[in-house]
């Protein structure tokens, strides 16, 4: 009996954080219902606003949130981003790449290579050391998938252009850490801090790992799930197999987003008999991307801006630059006019987790610039991660109903998208 108060006390406090929880999720839920209907009606998307609603009550805002936030703030965001991995993957089907995958593949590599070499020389040129040139000019390869096709979703858009844009979000990151591997290699080499293999075996194990188990868990998912009637059966087959698949790959420690994706194309590709997986996820991914976009709003930190200094500054508009000079040179080697490689360009500027987990790994084994990389990479993310979905909606907005864009399809297959 002389355990009972401890215990009671446990169970009181354990009511009070499922409380908190609890009214915590209740309330960003009716928050992000409210900003969803605002960004409609207003000059910013959805996903700037929450952002910014989260940095509002952040812990550098108003700090309304509960301590609790930042235990389960991590599940939430992988969860997300596991079913924007899925969904994106979907998309590339080989109907699609067989008819439009040299503008995808083009595109991609001239934003990634332009964007990479521009920011590169241009930090060098400046009198940036050289080691924090080469990774500053990987970094600002990568995207964020998660904002780009939130913003193509709240527009309700299927328009050529916005499909084309989340084709080239669904590989762009592929190219962006390729290059980071090789780059990470390079610098160990030249510092002696390693045989150079690591590094590039680093990359190639993040990546190939990472295809290995979305090829593992899409070939059966493609031919045994979608069997039973639709509704709850198929959602709860998609999300075990999408939640499985991001669980496996963190456990591995691969790629979990590049892990989803392959998965989605598997299924896309492979699975004849459905396209319900996709339907059914689609009907629950945004409550998780509401959360997400809130929680990441609430980590900001904007005084990390003010700290950038002159080479944050000049990172932030070399990359703008190269986005824009890459697409436009896609565009010109695919035979497409100038004016949708421009915008497709602007399209990609939102920039978030994957530059982050790059900066760290960089940090890491890289002697001399931790400081500079991990201060430039935050400070940049909270800019992109705010400006970038407004040229993302904007972009589409010129292109998507201009008739200008890319010359896709009027509907993408079935099995790409689940539409």
């Amino acid at each position: 009996m002389h355990g009972s108060p401890n215990g009671l006390n446990a169970i009181s406090g354990s009511v009070g954080d499922i409380a908190a929880l609890l009214m915590t999720v209740g309330a960003l839920l009716v928050l992000g219902l409210a900003t969803d209907a605002l960004g409609r009606r207003s000059p910013l998307p959805r996903v700037t606003l929450l952002l910014i609603l989260g940095f509002a009550i952040g812990p550098a805002g108003l700090a309304l949130l509960p301590p609790q936030t930042s235990a389960w703030s991590p599940a939430i965001s992988h969860m997300a981003l596991l079913m924007v991995g899925f969904l994106l993957g979907g998309r590339l089907t080989r109907a699609t790449l067989r008819e439009h995958g040299r503008l995808v593949l083009l595109v991609s590599l001239s934003v990634a290579a332009v964007t990479g070499a521009l920011v590169c020389t241009g930090l060098w040129v400046f009198g940036a050391p050289v080691a924090v040139s080469l990774v500053l000019g990987t970094l600002a390869t990568s995207t964020a998938p998660a904002a780009t096709s939130d913003v193509v979703r709240e527009m309700d858009e299927e328009s050529p252009f916005s499909r084309t844009l989340l084709g080239i979000v669904a590989v762009d990151d592929v190219w962006g850490l390729l290059l980071f591997s090789l780059v990470l290699g390079g610098l160990e080499v030249a510092s002696g801090s390693g045989s150079g293999s690591a590094g590039i075996l680093f990359g190639l194990r993040d990546l190939g790992g990472a295809i290995a188990v979305g090829v593992a868990l899409g070939v059966p998912m493609s031919y045994l799930t979608g069997r039973i009637q639709p509704g709850e059966p198929t959602l709860t087959e998609g999300l075990g197999m999408v939640f499985l698949c991001g669980g496996l790959a963190l456990w591995l420690d691969v790629s979990f987003l590049v892990s989803a994706m392959t998965m989605g194309a598997v299924v896309a590709n492979l699975a004849r008999h459905h396209t319900r997986p996709f339907h059914e996820i689609e009907n629950v991914e945004w409550p998780f991307l509401v959360l997400f976009f809130v929680l990441a709003g609430a980590s900001l930190d904007v005084q990390q801006v003010g700290g950038v200094g002159a080479i944050g500054g000049l990172f932030l508009v070399l990359r703008f630059a190269g986005r824009l000079l890459g697409g436009m040179l896609g565009a010109s080697l695919s035979g497409e006019p100038l004016r949708a490689g421009l915008w497709l360009g602007a399209g990609l500027l939102p920039q978030a987790g994957v530059a982050l987990g790059m900066a760290l790994v960089a940090a890491q084994r890289i002697e001399g610039i931790a400081e500079t990389v991990l201060t430039v990479t935050i400070g940049a993310t909270v800019v992109f991660e705010i400006v970038g979905p407004v040229l993302t909606r904007a972009a589409i907005r010129r292109m998507g109903s201009s008739g200008d864009g890319p010359p896709l399809p009027s509907s993408p297959p079935a099995s790409a998208t689940g539409s």
